[in-house]
């Protein structure tokens, strides 16, 4: 079935709402969710019927998922424009048996450095390695995109598991960054992870430079308190780390997919050994779920084509990621790169132009808070924003427990107004009440109309564990990788970033007043004028 006779099928129905389609079915809830364990996605609450639902999974069929699934986990080199195999999947492959890339298997590899991070955490947390000062009271990771976003997201996330020192995380070159970060710590008793694949990234480099002076000047010893994330051994040596603490990774791990492997050491050394083993098991948990699931049972494969379902079919040009969980705040910047650096593409794998509208504009906000932002938007406004939800049954802090059901309450809540809404008739109703009449009356219950029948789902589950979050992040990677089968495009390479740095490369000289800005735009040339003009 092709996307446009999906449309034709939406466009049927689309005077139908959500809430009809309960009325219909009383059983909705459970014939239009998938479960895997104790994790449960419900979209029932969005327009797809048994036909839509089967016309989605004939995509699947159609588009070879099972096969490209395969391909991806057999090591086959399914990033074609840069030649590589897509297996993050190993780094949490803990007892799966064997993974080959290039005719080689990878897990002998992948399992001793894992164990060389169990060791150098371990030795962190318990005070064997430590600074000029004494055992290490806090550690700062430098990194970029996804090697920054995935270890901050899951320290947030991991909070209450968080038992070994203090965690600190440095990403932008603006240098306000790493100044307030630094300005806390002493530099004799702080650990730096650089974390860079090439060791050349420029803001991670520029911010490590900055972290080396700061600690020598400081009283501190680099050679004992920096570690590397990285598989240029040359140029972490030249840097002056020893080799024994850079912990590289392969080229098949996709920067936005290495939260598994080395580049989750600063949260391993958070949380301990074992939890991170955790969070690695729930991984690899979804991965199994996403080889074995039948396609409409499929967690992944589910949550992608109600993603195809409002993007791609009924063109919503956005979807917000809503967790109810404050220590998920960063989740929906993680899930941001996630989707858009990997299907914000407008070629397909064969190099013709997409005819389809690519990802979504993914942004969101933990709840409660984003009810007294940004909701007013998804409520009343005049485009539809599909949500998804997320919140656990059950906090981390019993003796606050009524905050937790007063959280649940709003978030199923706010599902259920989009779904249902309130109708010119009910607000005119609640308005007569108040003693409005005539002109008034209708003016004012027009202002309390919510049109409702915008659709969300809801992934819910017993409690946010370590392994809990690695099914979420794998659920959401699998999710990622169908629809970009679907869509017929290559999720995993990101050549839209590299414009921006190799011009940000030529205007170095420029902005340091040594070169003419020749060449240039008028805008671009008349910005240096101004900066270099009104520096200090």
């Amino acid at each position: 079935m092709e996307l446009n006779t999906l449309k034709s099928l939406a466009s049927s129905q689309k005077d139908r709402r959500i809430l009809d389609l309960f009325g219909a079915d009383p059983d909705r809830a459970q014939g239009f969710s998938a479960s895997t364990g104790d994790l449960l996605f419900d979209y029932s609450k969005t327009q797809i019927d048994q036909d839509v639902r089967s016309g989605l999974v004939q995509l699947c069929e159609e588009a070879d998922l099972a096969g490209r699934r395969a391909a991806m986990f057999a090591g086959e080199k399914i990033n074609e424009t840069e030649g590589r195999a897509v297996l993050h999947t190993a780094l949490r492959n803990l007892d799966g048996g064997s993974v080959t890339a290039d005719g080689q298997d990878v897990m002998p590899d992948v399992l001793e450095t894992l164990q060389r991070m169990r060791v150098f955490a371990e030795q962190v947390r318990g005070g064997t390695l430590a600074g000029a000062g004494g055992s290490f009271t806090d550690v700062v990771n430098i990194g970029i995109g996804g090697s920054d976003l995935g270890p901050v997201m899951a320290t947030h996330a991991l909070a209450p598991y968080h038992d070994g020192p203090r965690l600190h995380y440095v990403s932008n070159v603006d240098g306000a960054h790493i100044a307030d970060t630094l300005r806390q710590l002493d530099p004799t008793r702080t650990l730096v992870i650089v974390a860079s694949k090439t060791f050349t990234t420029i803001e991670t480099m520029t911010n490590a430079r900055t972290a080396r002076a700061w600690m020598t000047d400081g009283g501190g010893d680099s050679a004992k308190q920096f570690a590397a994330v990285s598989s240029s051994l040359d140029k972490t040596q030249a840097f002056g780390i020893p080799e024994d603490r850079v912990f590289g990774f392969a080229d098949w791990v996709g920067g936005r997919y290495s939260i598994w492997g080395p580049v989750g050491l600063p949260v391993m050394i958070a949380i301990g050994s074992n939890a991170f083993d955790a969070f690695l098991r729930g991984g690899q948990a979804m991965d199994l779920h996403f080889r074995s699931a039948e396609w409409a049972e499929n967690l992944p494969v589910m949550l992608a084509v109600v993603g195809i379902w409002h993007r791609q079919v009924l063109g919503h040009a956005s979807r917000a990621v809503l967790p109810y969980d404050q220590r998920l705040l960063r989740l929906p910047a993680y899930f941001q790169q996630l989707e858009m650096e990997s299907n914000g593409k407008s070629v397909a794998m064969d190099g013709s132009s997409l005819t389809v509208p690519s990802g979504p504009v993914v942004w969101g906000e933990p709840g409660t808070n984003g009810q007294h932002a940004f909701y007013q938007l998804i409520h009343q406004g005049t485009d539809v924003i599909p949500c998804e939800f997320m919140v656990a049954a059950e906090g981390h802090e019993p003796e606050l427990a009524h905050h937790h059901r007063l959280l649940l309450a709003n978030c199923l809540a706010q599902s259920e107004a989009l779904m249902r809404g309130r109708s010119l008739d009910e607000a005119r109703a609640r308005m007569a009440k108040t003693g409005l009449e005539g002109d008034e009356l209708e003016r004012q219950s027009r202002h309390r109309v919510f049109p409702g029948n915008r659709p969300s789902t809801t992934l819910i589950y017993p409690k946010l564990t370590p392994f809990v979050l690695g099914q979420i992040i794998a659920l959401y990677e699998h999710r990622v990788f169908v629809e970009g089968v679907l869509l017929g495009i290559n999720s995993f390479d990101q050549w839209g970033v590299e414009l921006g740095k190799e011009l940000a490369t030529s205007l170095g000289p420029i902005v340091e007043g040594d070169e003419a800005p020749d060449g240039k735009d008028g805008s671009t040339a008349a910005l240096v004028g101004y900066a270099l003009k009104h520096r200090d």
